[in-house]
């Protein structure tokens, strides 16, 4: 069995390395996956892909032509791939669940390293400037938390918010999380002190934080997004902030970050302007799609992805399959094999 593995990095590598033997060939490419890319997999069985791989139309038939059959995705979300050409030539699974609390625990450091200006310290001390001025932030305890999405990253969250002693107000078109307060999305928008994003980005969400949403929200409003990059408007969110609308965000994930993040462009000009604005702004974190990084995550990752390939190839079963609805409701991962209702 050979499994072409794209978009890889060294941390990547080192958990999945050891599933290599005799019966796994693994061969890891640091290129993304796409267009350009997809002759590299040519001879391979399955191809595993990340977030910020392109899996179009024409990626897709590529594979079919080259007799790839499965496409493991390392990922909760499948979001970059189009699954309506995969139907019927290429089998797509994913990793729907690695560590919820490695990303919910990474948008309360975020949240926390913003509101104390423990970034702003750090600096400081390193040039033993030990000054308070401008320091002075806020206390969690009693705001209201406003999570959008409340899948198991967002009622993670909500746990983490409701042991600080914050009001957790939460949507989503599916409430099954206790402990949180369920809204309509116009009520959690208007009543939250802090916004947090924790839903999959699909036609219905993408740009749901939006100049209008924005206009309806608190003076001084926390914007956190850990999920993915187009849930913002970038520039509906820089004019915010601009207008002190918006009074700090926590990113970790950005709409046009497919070009820059996982590497090193420290070396180069930062084409995209928005982006470097939202950066030199003081009251704006961002850091590189990192909230998954802990050893739990990638241990799990790892485990999850190779038996999914192994499942499909040694048994016939695809336990995470996503499945593109014929009737074109819906695309939806599979629970225990059947798809579930729109």
């Amino acid at each position: 069995m050979k499994v072409a593995f794209f978009d890889t990095k060294e941390y990547d590598r080192q958990f999945f390395e050891p599933y290599s033997n005799g019966q796994m060939q693994i061969i890891f490419y640091d290129t993304d996956l796409n267009e350009n890319t997809a002759e590299l997999a040519r001879g391979a069985d399955a191809v595993c892909a990340f977030v910020n791989d392109d899996i179009n139309a024409e990626v897709i038939e590529k594979l079919n032509t080259f007799g790839v059959k499965l496409l493991a995705m390392r990922c909760a979300g499948y979001n970059n791939v189009d699954l309506k050409s995969a139907f019927g030539k290429l089998r797509v699974a994913r990793v729907p669940a690695y560590s919820p609390y490695a990303v919910a625990e990474h948008a309360m450091a975020m949240l926390l390293c913003s509101v104390r200006r423990i970034h702003k310290a750090y600096n400081r001390t390193r040039d033993f400037n030990f000054s308070l001025n401008g320091l002075t932030g806020f206390v969690l305890h009693g705001k209201t938390m406003g999570i959008i999405g409340t899948g198991k990253i967002g009622a993670a969250f909500a746990e983490i918010c409701n042991g600080m002693g914050m009001s957790v107000l939460a949507y989503d078109k599916f409430p099954k999380c206790e402990g949180v307060n369920y809204a309509a999305l116009d009520e959690v928008i208007a009543n939250s002190d802090i916004i947090s994003l924790h839903c999959p980005l699909t036609p219905e969400t993408r740009h749901i934080i939006n100049k209008n949403t924005i206009s309806a929200m608190k003076k001084g409003v926390i914007i956190i997004n850990t999920s993915r990059g187009e849930l913002i408007d970038s520039e509906a969110l820089l004019a915010g902030i601009k207008d002190r609308k918006i009074g700090a965000a926590c990113l970790d994930v950005y709409e046009e970050e497919s070009d820059l993040f996982f590497e090193d462009n420290s070396g180069h000009i930062l084409n995209d302007d928005i982006l470097a604005r939202l950066i030199s702004m003081p009251n704006v974190l961002v850091t590189s799609h990192q909230a998954f990084l802990t050893v739990e995550a990638l241990t799990a990752i790892a485990r999850t992805t190779i038996e999914n390939i192994r499942g499909f190839f040694e048994r016939g079963e695809l336990q995470n399959e996503v499945v593109y609805r014929t009737d074109n409701i819906a695309a939806a991962p599979k629970r225990d094999g059947v798809a579930p209702s729109p």
